[in-house]
């Protein structure tokens, strides 16, 4: 501990990449910080050093193409709003193509400097065991997916939410405009409708009994996901067990479970379906759609060659992938306001991986939004959200409403949160929609364009040509 501020305005417990990033955006303000962080004090199960922002799986921030991809655009508007993440990933860059990779104890290392030479922030290495007391005031949790089992218990109280820290597999979430609609159709189980809707709300892709029998044995035979040594002694969530493991327990199983074709008519050719894998709405501007019941723990590429495999599917691009791992995250669409704040205690703000998203500069990104978030709120500044149409404002939107709360599931940035383009029109055609790398480049020409302008900052020259 350095002895640099008394008594701390803001407390962020937590010292991975999204609370050193909160800690470094809200001090970047003016506001002085306590950044908790447990280690060494008590170790985890997976972290080998006590270097804040350690990298525990990957050492690949991916992508980083702003040009046409989403997480090279998240990274272009980190680097426009002085990220300390980006900045140390720049700086420990080793070769990955268009990846961007670091070295992993250079960055942690630069992290760690950056940090505790800041004159505004003061780091304090002990464990927060449960809430943090209600007079600190103003505080950021942003302790990812090992949150202490404490501190855990505390926030489940809190929310009263079950079971925080689970196996959470996790259903893949696919780009609607991909889907085949020659094949699949709209239709709720019987034209049931909700609130007045037209009984159309899910997407049906049907399956003969050949297709059914040979999907079954590709999902059985395929390659799984391995446990962890320290994820092994955590249990399935009741809620979400995975597709493999229900067919496991017999060949008809899943027709009589996600997969069963009652209450179902084939609009194109009046047929009754054998098997019928639905997709339900995963945002509210309803470009993403989810597998339901279709929690995985198939290895990616096997996911991608077994669900192609679904007639509908051939074509089919995914917005993330099913997943099998320990998390802990809460439901942020239903427990958070606009601003990430707890609604059950406003002074309490959530960052990071908890808050349901995935990835390291998610993390992050959500992370600098919380610091600025409650530095505004000290200093007695009006923070406005980033629009929509940037990468920053399309994960905040995610958490914070735009996600549905009660199939909540943590997500990558990609471009399917973003809201969708305008069609393109040429005199004398009809319009169209932009496809491939121009699509693309427009959904990443206008969020950097939207980021700059609303950060106040000049869009670099070398993106000023995007889309």
């Amino acid at each position: 501990m350095t002895d640099k501020i008394s008594p701390p305005l803001l407390h962020i417990i937590g010292g991975g990449l999204a609370g050193s990033e909160a800690a470094w955006q809200a001090a970047e303000m003016g506001v002085s910080v306590a950044l908790h962080e447990m280690r060494p004090v008590r170790k985890t199960d997976v972290h080998e050093t006590e270097n804040l922002a350690e990298l525990v799986c990957s050492n690949s921030f991916r992508s980083d193409d702003a040009s046409a991809n989403a997480v090279g655009v998240l990274h272009a508007e980190m680097r426009m709003l002085n990220s300390v993440i980006m900045a140390e990933a720049d700086k420990a860059r080793v070769p990955a193509g268009g990846a961007l990779a670091v070295d992993r104890d250079l960055f942690s290392q630069g992290v760690q400097r950056a940090i505790t030479a800041h004159p505004n922030i003061t780091l304090i290495r002990e464990e927060v065991a449960g809430l943090p007391p209600e007079e600190w005031g103003q505080t950021i949790i942003a302790t990812g997916p090992l949150t202490s089992p404490s501190l855990a218990e505390g926030i489940r109280g809190l929310t009263g939410e079950d079971d925080l820290a689970f196996f959470d597999a996790i259903a893949p979430i696919l780009h609607v405009d991909s889907i085949n609609m020659d094949v699949a159709w709209f239709q709720s189980r019987y034209d049931k409708t909700h609130d007045g809707g037209d009984g159309k709300d899910y997407i049906n892709c049907p399956m003969t009994e050949e297709q059914y029998h040979s999907f079954i044995s590709e999902m059985l035979a395929g390659d799984k996901m391995s446990f962890r040594e320290w994820e092994e002694n955590t249990p399935y969530f009741d809620g979400c067990m995975p597709v493999e493991v229900m067919a496991e327990r017999g060949e008809q199983t899943l027709r009589f479970g996600p997969m069963k074709p009652v209450g179902l008519t084939n609009s194109h050719d009046g047929s009754r379906p054998y098997a019928v894998v639905q997709l339900r709405q995963d945002n509210k501007l309803g470009t993403l759609f989810n597998m339901v019941g279709f929690q995985t723990k198939l290895k990616y590429a096997e996911q991608v060659r077994i669900f192609q495999m679904i007639p509908g599917l051939e074509g089919a691009q995914f917005a993330r992938l099913g997943g099998l791992h320990r998390n802990t995250f809460i439901n942020s669409p239903r427990l958070l306001d606009e601003q990430l704040r707890l609604k059950a205690r406003p002074a309490l703000r959530f960052a990071g991986q908890i808050t349901g998203v995935e990835g390291y500069i998610e993390s992050a990104a959500i992370g600098g939004m919380t610091g600025q978030m409650a530095a505004s709120d000290l200093l007695g500044l009006d923070w406005q959200a980033p629009p929509i149409d940037t990468a920053h404002g399309a994960l905040l939107s995610h958490l914070t409403g735009g996600a549905m709360a009660d199939s909540f599931q943590p997500m990558n940035v990609n471009f399917g949160l973003f809201p969708p383009l305008e069609m393109v029109t040429v005199e004398g055609k009809k319009p169209r929609k932009l496809r491939g790398r121009d699509r693309k480049a427009a959904y990443a020409g206008r969020a950097l364009s939207s980021l700059a302008k609303w950060a106040n900052v000049t869009l670099p020259e070398e993106l000023a040509h995007i889309g």
